[in-house]
């Protein structure tokens, strides 16, 4: 097959932070070259190392080609010029400046080739106070509101799992790539793109101020100190051969678990069909379920969940992932070349395109491998002259997007389009509500929908009936994406399959995504985010050392923004392949894949070591000091990172210390680990006499990576994303007061901030859609709206349409 982004040339200047971007614009057919230095890249070294690979290297930079340019030299420097002149994307992540006091910076190299695509992908962005801070995945953590929602109540708070960082700012940084590369192939103009790490974690893996999952509706939205207890949003419980999860979400879904109970009288009230009645009886309920759960084993409990609709899935450890006959069947892991002569069990990749797997094609290039091989001139991958499109205007003006997705994976997958100039149809039937729209108690409108369908119109349309389908159909002609997350199998029996639609318009891109896939025993699970997690080791490894029952992932929703970013990035890159063939594709993303790929780095190694790969807790295995420390105050926190000896030396020197950093004991990253505990101590002694802010700002000034927790209602006031105007206000009618929302994730400098129109009501612009998009008339339309059909808002003025509005 011609893989889309087949022609599009990337350099790739990054080291470590913001390596997967490349990775995944090379899975989509991109040639991407990675430039190193002369004996490469630091992150050749980053840790796990198993038999001389680093294995995040390995995966990172799997597809690429390998060159190398001594950036300090200026025949490099020239080199470097010739080779961002036949580019198409670069993609760096070198410090603030280093590449401009070179000569070689964005500024520069746009002068140089004023098409180019210039990416920078940096810890906190280009400018702004913390601009020259270090940092490391666990620093951000901290800094990003994550951390304060993670752990169990009143302990210290828990670090998620290594790699989950480096991979969300990854896939913001393709998208932000190709966004603006779609925008240069219609204007002839390239840009340049600064994205902050930091930024992108708050915004991007699973933000406080943005679309929330459905258990949102049962908790306080102020996030107390020392943590609340999140267990009761997705419960585990022990059974006879492990633990499985259960998400009681939809009101059918507990009707299901309360007949699997026998019915207990004290649960017969219909309140308990709420989510917050639910999570306040938790003391009550859980013992019901769990003596239930005990004798029952994991596949028992699955099968018999899903026969009875309730979403159950079993916590799976590293070791069973990797053989889980699942995962083997759907492609998803498959036995391959890393490094040469080094074969592991991997994630393959994230996303099939009709029908085939994307993935990894060549393991990583050896230093400066292909410095013999002369490269393709650059090409031109659209058939549309440049130049065509006014300036100022929206990269994805004049697409039009079909919207079916539901929860949060599917608000935000359309949202990307939405904010960036596509006209978003959000296709919604009454009589199968959108569980995004399940407000609190009292509440007008779900805050997660003002957040999540922002920019869009909603069409309510009964697809199941057969005019309502061919109404669909007629959209679809005229339509560019179709965007669904259900069960597979569900469009192709509603008659729209891909080859249906691709039959009224060839050029159209269907995106389907579900939890497992459409291929492999678990086709047909449900699945939602926290059953994603415990089914592909996440859970496992996102707990305190020795406690396999307390997992510590209740609070968030990952991976479904971050797999929304991953279908947007894929689907993008099919629309800049259609400009050149006008034809459209078949797209599919399993959540699990995207947690997959994202903790491939723990899997491999594995894979390669069984047994060696367990929750680390806040030990960084391979550093030392490093972790959680509490600070002075009331449950105040902060992490620090010590990545090597250089590290070691400065913050010795910053806490007054200086002699420590020649203790024998201490002196080298090897020995500082096996003395964890003593070297911990000297830093966390330290530390309890000084309020996080003021201990960082101390460390960063030595240059050592330290971040304060910050909790989420924190970050509306941080000074660095206040300098970079992080947050905006968006409005609704429904809603009593603003809601703080991200103005952007990365800033482009020729695509303007995304817009803040309200979202729909559902309903809202069906007679605006009926009359503009397909010609109908008054009658018709009043006609299809007394059927149920058509289904305007609530508020519709027609008599049959409010009448019809107050019968559902």
């Amino acid at each position: 097959m011609t893989l889309p982004l087949t022609g599009v040339r990337v350099l790739d200047l990054t080291d470590g932070l913001g390596e997967s971007c490349g990775r995944y614009l090379a899975d989509l057919g991109a040639q991407v070259t990675k430039v190193e230095g002369p004996g490469g890249a630091r992150s050749r070294r980053a840790e796990p190392v198993v038999d001389g690979v680093s294995i995040p290297f390995a995966l990172r930079n799997a597809n690429k080609r390998g060159i190398v340019v001594d950036l300090d030299d200026p025949a490099g420097r020239d080199r470097l010029r010739e080779l961002a002149a036949e580019s198409d994307i670069l993609v760096e992540s070198h410090a603030p400046g280093l590449l401009s006091e070179r000569g070689v910076g964005a500024t520069e190299l746009s002068a140089l080739a004023p098409s180019l695509v210039c990416v920078s992908v940096t810890p906190f962005g280009q400018t702004g106070p913390y601009r020259d801070w270090a940092a490391t995945e666990q620093v951000l953590y901290a800094l990003s509101g994550v951390l304060s929602r993670s752990g169990a109540p009143r302990a210290e708070p828990l670090l998620p799992p290594a790699g989950l960082v480096e991979e969300t700012v990854g896939m913001h940084a393709a998208w932000s790539a190709l966004l603006a590369y779609y925008d240069r192939i219609h204007t002839g103009r390239g840009q340049v793109v600064d994205l902050s790490a930091f930024e992108a974690l708050v915004h991007g893996f699973d933000p406080g101020f943005g679309t929330q999952g459905s258990a949102a509706a049962g908790r306080s939205d102020d996030f107390p100190r020392n943590r609340p207890d999140a267990s009761n949003f997705y419960p585990v419980f022990p059974c006879a051969d492990g633990y499985v999860r259960i998400c009681l979400l939809a009101k059918r879904q507990w009707r299901g678990m309360f007949e699997w109970l026998g019915e207990p009288e004290e649960f017969a009230d219909p309140k308990y069909d709420t989510i917050p009645a639910r999570f306040a009886a938790a003391d009550t309920l859980h013992p019901l379920i769990e003596a239930l759960f005990a004798t029952r084993t994991r596949d028992q409990l699955v099968a018999e969940g899903a026969t009875r609709g309730v979403p159950v899935g079993g916590v799976l450890s590293l070791g069973e992932v990797l053989t889980t006959e699942h995962f083997d069947v759907a492609g998803a892991l498959a036995d391959m070349e890393i490094a040469t002569g080094v074969h592991a069990r991997v994630p393959t990749g994230y996303v099939s395109i009709d029908g085939a797997r994307v993935g990894i094609r060549t393991p990583a290039p050896e230093v400066g491998e292909h410095d013999a091989h002369p490269q393709a001139k650059r090409q031109a991958p659209a058939a549309e002259a440049p130049g065509t499109r006014q300036s100022g205007t929206r990269p994805l003006d004049g697409l039009r997007v079909l919207d079916l997705g539901v929860i949060v994976f599917g608000a935000e997958l359309s949202r990307q389009f939405a904010d960036y100039g596509a006209d978003v149809i959000k296709v919604e039937n009454a009589k199968f509500p959108d569980g995004l729209r399940q407000s609190k108690r009292g509440a007008a409108l779900a805050a997660s929908v003002a957040w999540g369908h922002r920019n869009k119109r909603s069409l309510g349309l009964d697809l199941r009936s057969p005019e309502g389908g061919e109404l669909f159909r007629r959209l679809v002609a005229e339509a560019d994406v179709v965007l669904a997350n259900f069960k597979p199998g569900t469009l192709a029996s509603m008659g729209l399959s891909y080859d249906e639609l691709a039959a009224l318009n060839p050029g159209i891109i269907v995106s389907e995504s579900s939890a497992f896939g459409s291929t492999g025993p678990w086709n047909n699970r449900l699945g939602y985010g926290p059953l994603v997690r415990a089914a592909c080791g996440v859970s496992a490894l996102w707990r305190y050392p020795g406690n396999e029952d307390l997992l510590c992932d209740g609070s968030t929703v990952y991976p479904d923004h971050i797999a929304a970013h991953v279908t947007a990035i894929a689907v993008l890159a099919a629309l800049i392949q259609r400009t050149r063939t006008g034809r459209g594709a078949a797209l599919e993303v399993a959540q699990a894949d995207t947690a997959l790929v994202q903790l491939g780095a723990q899997l491999v190694t594995e894979s390669l070591r069984p047994g060696t790969v367990s929750a680390p807790g806040n030990s960084d295995p391979f550093a030392a000091p490093a972790g959680v420390f509490a600070c002075a105050g009331d449950d105040e926190w902060c992490v620090v990172s010590v990545r090597d000896d250089d590290d070691w030396v400065r913050l010795c020197s910053a806490i007054g210390t200086p002699e420590l950093a020649d203790v024998p004991a201490f002196r080298t990253r090897t020995e500082r680990i096996r003395n964890r505990v003593d070297v911990d101590a000297v830093l966390g002694e330290w530390l309890q006499t000084r309020s996080p802010a003021a201990a960082v700002a101390q460390l960063q000034a030595a240059g050592v990576p330290a971040g304060m927790m910050l909790r989420l209602p924190e970050l509306l006031t941080d000074p660095h994303l206040a300098a970079r105007d992080a947050y905006t206000e968006t409005h609704h009618a429904l809603l009593p007061k603003a809601l703080p929302t991200a103005a952007r994730v990365a800033r482009f400098s020729a695509i303007a901030d995304p817009p803040l129109r309200q979202a729909p009501i559902a309903g809202q612009h069906s007679r605006e859609i009926c009359a503009d998009l397909l010609n109908m008339t008054t009658a018709e339309v009043d006609r299809l709206v007394a059927e149920g059909i058509l289904q305007p808002h609530d508020t519709d003025p027609s008599p049959i349409g409010v009448a019809a509005s107050a019968a559902r």
